[in-house]
């Protein structure tokens, strides 16, 4: 497709009809990571029709590691789409895509995120959790329009692997694993456990950082995550007990580098595996 340049989108559909109800298939996204030139680019095609409901899937993640308040007054989603408020809140120390690193997101537990009154002020690192069949899950102790929330988990995956992400998100969300850009879409999927895309991504062996953006601006405000059941089976996901900032950096320890960042990526869990 010409949207997503080497991207390959698969859309199957599959007409299942129960009643008056119509159930579709959703689309599949290979070949990612996202072309530099389609960061910001929706899948295609991305409509209504595409919409699958998995409020019976089981594996949706409830725990998150971030900011302990959203960013307030985005001025309308379209408007905070293409800005980089890591950057912005960080004073240029972190990004959007340092922060899906390891090393990136080892230096959360030194800087905060600098905001300003008018976008929630100082933002400290902590573990939250969501309620996945909340509507508005988003919304925390602060306006529930106009904001954009950032989540990260930590994968650690036994061996390089396949998996497939199912994301649902109101309204526009954007997702980086390891440093590149595997999803971005700003059309809002329907419910709070429905999708319209899974996406095909790639995990390393070890510790794997994956950044869950979504920017909303007004009525429901929502943003879910989950796995096929081969890879939640076969994966640890980070915040696991984890209650505040010092337990999850407590938890993947045995997943951070032995060396400076910058130098060797050999792991305490490499070297406990060997």
């Amino acid at each position: 497709m010409k949207k997503f340049g080497i991207f390959t989108l698969a859309i199957v559909f599959t007409l299942v009809i129960s009643g008056s109800h119509h159930v579709f298939a959703a689309g599949l996204i290979q070949g990612g990571p996202l072309a530099e030139d389609a960061l910001l680019e929706d899948p295609d095609p991305n409509g209504d029709d595409l919409r699958e409901d998995h409020s019976d899937n089981e594996n949706w993640i409830a725990k998150w590691y971030g900011p302990d308040g959203n960013y307030e007054n985005n001025g309308t989603f379209q408007v905070s789409g293409p800005m980089d408020f890591i950057d912005e809140g960080s004073g240029g120390q972190l990004t959007q895509t340092s922060l899906s690193t390891m090393a990136g997101l080892l230096m959360t537990q030194d800087i905060d995120m600098e905001w300003g009154d008018d976008h929630g002020g100082t933002r400290a690192w902590t573990v939250f959790e969501i309620d996945p069949a909340d509507g508005n899950n988003m919304n925390r102790d602060g306006p529930v329009d106009n904001l954009d929330t950032y989540a990260i988990v930590v994968i650690d995956a036994p061996s390089a692997m396949t998996a497939i992400m199912s994301p649902a998100h109101d309204d526009h969300a954007q997702i980086w694993i390891n440093g590149e850009k595997w999803y971005n879409n700003s059309r809002w999927t329907g419910a709070a456990q429905t999708i319209l895309h899974n996406v095909e991504v790639e995990l390393q062996k070890g510790g794997n950082v994956l950044l869950y953006r979504c920017g909303e601006s007004g009525g429901s405000a929502y943003f879910n995550l989950h796995f096929d059941d081969a890879t939640h089976d076969a994966v640890t996901i980070y915040p696991k007990d984890a209650t505040d900032k010092q337990g999850f950096f407590d938890e993947i320890a045995p997943l951070t580098p032995v060396e400076p960042a910058g130098k060797l990526t050999t792991t305490w869990a490499d070297i406990k595996r060997k």
